[in-house]
């Protein structure tokens, strides 16, 4: 008797995690979009899934209002539990090859201009949860670090030095990062004050308030708050530095695959996109500073 299809999809969850060592973000995101398939599959045999069915579903998902980006992370996420089914279960073939998801047009990146970003910057740290929040900011921007992989980072891992951070990105994949100066001064001014809020066995860079490693939550929180604070007329989280980041690095050095390879994107057509966000610059300059550049009224 063939495993339940539950029972397979923990499997393979299990794979990721401690096979693979994808992160625990990772993980939880594989599982919620198995879990759409098994929930859509209505009892039918794994094994004998065709590629219309995968399509059937795809086109439910789509007219039930899930975007092209959240349906393509799903195809994917569904195509790799049957390479793993074929691979360690005996299954004869993947249903998900060849199947498309819809197209929409590519909304492109919410970023600050460096006026933005300085505003939010700009706060004083008259406490230590203030000296923590610069502090982490402060390298969102200056590295465009992932939210995840800030809270896995280690005091040991930044390097005064050599101006660095080791950071561990997705896939498990380790990479180092420039960080700036004003980004190691106010990381050497937390580390400083750290021990305040200090537990005893806790590795982790960043604190909570009570002493352990600061949640992914709680730091968005944080950012949001600092945002209105600062008086910015946006939502501010913590991917809208880094793609700050990239935006601004791009626009003064062009170098797309230095780019590329600080944010830690394994294709360069992730990083892509900022070239799109360069030319949206470049176009609201000319419209502002170009005679002819003004339509007639």
């Amino acid at each position: 008797m063939s495993n339940p299809p539950e029972s397979l999809a923990n499997s393979f969850i299990d794979h990721l995690t401690y096979e693979r060592r994808l992160s625990p973000l990772t993980c939880t995101s594989y599982a919620r979009d198995i879990g759409i398939f098994l929930k859509s599959l209505n009892s039918r045999d794994l094994a004998h899934v065709q590629m219309i069915t995968i399509r059937q579903m795809i086109a439910q998902l789509h007219g039930k209002g899930l975007s092209s980006k959240s349906l393509s992370r799903m195809l994917s996420a569904w195509r790799g539990f049957y390479r793993y089914l074929i691979r360690d279960h005996h299954f004869q073939h993947n249903p998900c090859n060849g199947v498309r998801v819809p197209k929409s047009t590519q909304k492109l990146p919410s970023v600050l201009s460096a006026d933005e970003a300085a505003q939010l910057l700009n706060f004083g740290s008259n406490d230590v949860l203030a000296v923590r929040d610069r502090a982490m900011f402060e390298l969102f921007y200056s590295s465009g670090l992932r939210l995840a992989e800030i809270t896995q980072l280690k005091p040991a891992d930044v390097d005064f030095e050599e101006g660095t951070v080791k950071v561990l990105g997705k896939g498990g994949k380790e990479r180092i990062v420039p960080v700036g100066e004003q980004a190691l001064q106010a990381l050497g001014t937390w580390l400083q004050q750290r021990t305040q809020l200090l537990k005893p066995a806790v590795t982790a860079l960043f604190l909570s308030h009570r002493g352990v490693a600061i949640s992914a939550r709680t730091i968005a929180h944080r950012l949001k708050q600092r945002g209105k604070l600062q008086s910015l007329h946006q939502n501010v989280h913590p991917h809208i530095l880094r793609h700050s980041f990239a935006s601004h690095v791009l626009q003064s050095s062009g170098d797309l695959r230095a780019v590329q390879e600080m944010l830690g994107h394994a294709h360069i057509t992730s990083t892509q996109i900022y070239t799109h966000l360069d030319f949206q610059y470049l176009a609201k300059v000319y419209d502002a500073a170009h005679p002819r550049a003004k339509k007639r009224s």
